[in-house]
């Protein structure tokens, strides 16, 4: 490698990990919160008790019982600090699982059409193009509205109307590592194509699924989000960030906590896997680079 490429890479180095590492930090603890405060929560913060005693109690104060609440709590009494890691447990899972099913489902759509080529490769293109010409947002309303709402639901929405960008991607990387010596001479030897592509293309057409995945969760936390304040979404008592916010706007001139707080959780959790994204695909796009 020569000089002028090092002093690029180092460059880009610079830039990429350290939002990377902050990034990856933060959604790192905001994993981790999600998973530890609901189970330390006590059975007082949870219980909705006396409601005339602790509904709409602000940030950072104590309730009528002397109980403490860090983010308040809600019109219903219930402490939002538990309620927000909770609701966190839900968003996040929703968006992963319709990140990575929507990533699985286009790894192997843009694997077989780029690999097989021909009539199979047009038909899954065409049928790409026809969701793109839609926006999403339309087809999950439709989509959720016919199903009806639930978690599963939720998910099985989001994977499927998410897969078009990443078959793109994955597809335009087979077709290149297609044409390959190594491919080729593989081909030429009797290897049959199933294990070719398995073994040999895949694992070098993965690099971009992976970044449109990671840039996925952010998306599909959004989606998730609008379905749930819309009513279509995950249902109360089952909270989520979409519904917390949902619940809280008719509350927004009186205590606008309730709506603030999972709107900001959101927010900073979104911009995070998009940054962590970002991150990916401008390290793979340097590792990519002149050698």
């Amino acid at each position: 490698m020569t000089a002028a490429p090092m002093r690029e890479r180092r460059r880009t180095e610079t830039r990429v990990l350290p939002s990377l590492r902050w990034s990856g930090s933060l959604l790192l603890l905001i994993v981790v919160a999600a998973l530890v405060v609901p189970m330390l929560a006590t059975d007082g913060s949870r219980a909705i008790g006396d409601v005339m005693a602790t509904r709409l109690v602000p940030p950072l104060t104590r309730d009528a019982h002397g109980v403490w609440h860090p983010l308040g709590t809600d019109a219903f009494g219930r402490d939002l600090m538990v309620r927000l890691w909770v609701g966190a447990r839900v968003s996040l899972g929703v968006g992963a699982s319709g990140a990575l099913l929507s990533g699985a489902l286009g790894v192997l759509l843009g694997a077989v059409a780029g690999w097989r080529g021909g009539f199979t490769e047009r038909m899954i293109v065409a049928v790409s193009d026809a969701l793109l010409a839609m926006p999403r947002l339309v087809l999950l309303l439709v989509i959720a509205s016919l199903w009806g709402p639930g978690l599963g639901v939720v998910v099985t929405v989001l994977g499927l109307t998410g897969w078009m960008s990443v078959m793109r991607l994955v597809r335009a990387d087979v077709r290149g590592v297609r044409a390959l010596a190594f491919v080729e001479g593989a081909t030429a030897l009797g290897v049959p194509s199933w294990r070719v592509l398995r073994r040999h293309v895949l694992p070098n057409a993965l690099g971009s699924a992976l970044v449109a995945v990671t840039l996925g969760v952010g998306n599909a936390m959004l989606l998730e989000s609008g379905l749930s304040f819309l009513g279509l979404g995950i249902q109360p008592p089952a909270s989520s960030w979409g519904n917390m916010i949902a619940g809280g706007r008719e509350w927004l001139l009186v205590a606008p906590w309730i709506a603030l707080i999972p709107g900001v959780a959101l927010i900073t959790t979104v911009v995070a896997c998009t940054v962590v994204g970002d991150a990916l695909g401008d390290g793979r796009a340097d590792r990519e680079g002149p050698r």
